[in-house]
């Protein structure tokens, strides 16, 4: 592949917003393992090698098992992932493909079990990864 921009450098602010997402999501109440299952599928949903590397060592850094990250792709069949979880999960693929639209069983499912705050953030969380993912993808940024 021929090299492609470098974000940072020729689009700092651009990447300076970006980072102060990052920042406000850092800030959050979400869980540490909550954040982490959220890149990691919306990653894996979008092909994104470098943010899935990137993530799944991070989760387990954080304790997360190799067990909960291999059956990742596959959470519905698994039952290793909370009703939280699961809600999450729904939603982070929902918002990822978003042209098929956010359906109101999911998001009822995850306002049931959030208070609005902790939803608003876990919805910004998705949109930050799934902005990450598309940058990575779309410069070439490669997995070590």
């Amino acid at each position: 592949m021929k090299p492609r921009i470098v974000v940072p450098i020729v689009a700092p602010e651009a990447y300076e917003a970006l980072m102060n997402l990052e920042k406000y999501n850092a800030k959050t109440s979400v869980t540490t393992t909550h954040k982490e299952l959220i890149k990691i599928r919306a990653s894996q949903i979008n092909g994104c090698a470098f943010c899935i590397n990137m993530h799944t060592a991070d989760a387990r850094k954080y304790g997360e098992t190799e067990k909960r990250i291999y059956l990742l792709s596959s959470w519905r069949e698994a039952d290793v992932y909370t009703e939280e979880e699961k809600a999450i999960l729904a939603l982070t693929e929902q918002i990822t493909m978003i042209s098929n639209h956010v359906s109101d069983e999911v998001y009822q499912n995850a306002a049931n079990l959030f208070d609005e705050k902790y939803l608003a953030e876990i919805i910004v969380i998705i949109i930050t990864i799934n902005s990450w993912n598309r940058l990575a993808i779309a410069t070439g940024s490669r997995a070590a």
